[in-house]
């Protein structure tokens, strides 16, 4: 998803204005006094808020127009239902209000069907959530919003757990020195700790032309399933250092092999 365009929706990113907290007092006081203009006015000046808000979802496979359209929804609903004598920064009541529209726009796309009750269940902690942010300005735990739909805490957390994105073996979570490590590195490898390839003779000898830390590693993270963060733990130094030697002990085994 490409953020960096000048252009998004037919806005030109560029020429966006920028409002002064006079400015956005001012045409505030106008709206409530029902002026449209002043309405269209405070929405362009806030647009750059919602490009800072879908720069978030950068990993959505959702074109960034889509976003953006569906985040100046959340912005729009935000300046409607503001209320300037909770002496709070309108930024600081928009960003939920612009996030959870978009959450809602990827839940209503996931391909991954969900049953309804469980959508149901889901969205009403969801607006129950919302709204309690709205009032008491912080994050309600799971025991409050279960309190307040009344409906146990378990069936919540699973509700919203079954509605969330799926995430790909292939996403990044860490990088150091320009080794990325992924979701897979941090899966146990159960297939290879059922397999019976350790027993092939080309493949031992392969094992015994490495090192004795590039061999304890390759045992501990193919033939004992454990992940990349197991091991480091296990032999006292960084995941980022597995990761380099397991890939150096792969390498070396692949030439000999082929």
């Amino acid at each position: 998803m490409a953020l960096n365009k000048v252009e998004i929706c037919g806005v030109n990113t560029s020429k966006l204005p920028i409002l002064s907290n006079e400015e956005k007092e001012e045409l505030f006081r106008k709206i409530k006094q029902g002026d449209k203009e002043a309405r269209e006015k405070y929405i362009k000046g806030n647009l750059r808020l919602v490009l800072s808000v879908i720069k978030r979802f950068s990993n959505s496979n959702e074109a960034a127009d889509d976003l953006f359209q569906i985040g100046c929804i959340g912005l729009i609903k935000a300046i409607d239902n503001f209320d300037t004598t909770l002496n709070v920064k309108f930024s600081t009541y928009a960003v939920p209000m612009i996030i959870g529209e978009i959450r809602r726009y990827l839940r209503d796309n996931n391909s991954i069907r969900v049953s309804r009750s469980l959508r149901d269940i889901a969205y009403k902690a969801i607006f129950a959530k919302e709204n309690y942010v709205k009032q008491n300005l912080r994050e309600p735990t799971i025991a409050e919003i279960a309190e307040e739909v009344g409906i146990q805490k378990e069936d919540i957390v699973y509700a919203l757990d079954a509605i969330q994105s799926p995430m790909s073996l292939y996403e990044p979570v860490y990088t150091e020195g320009g080794d990325t490590l992924y979701v897979m590195d941090q899966i146990s490898d159960k297939k290879n700790k059922e397999e019976n390839w350790i027993e092939d003779l080309s493949l031992q000898e392969a094992m015994n032309r490495l090192n004795e830390r590039e061999k304890h590693i390759i045992q501990l993270r193919f033939f004992e399933g454990k992940t990349q963060m197991e091991v480091a733990t296990e032999i006292g130094i960084s995941q980022a250092q597995v990761s380099r030697l397991e890939k150096s002990a792969l390498r070396s085994m692949k030439n000999y092999l082929s």
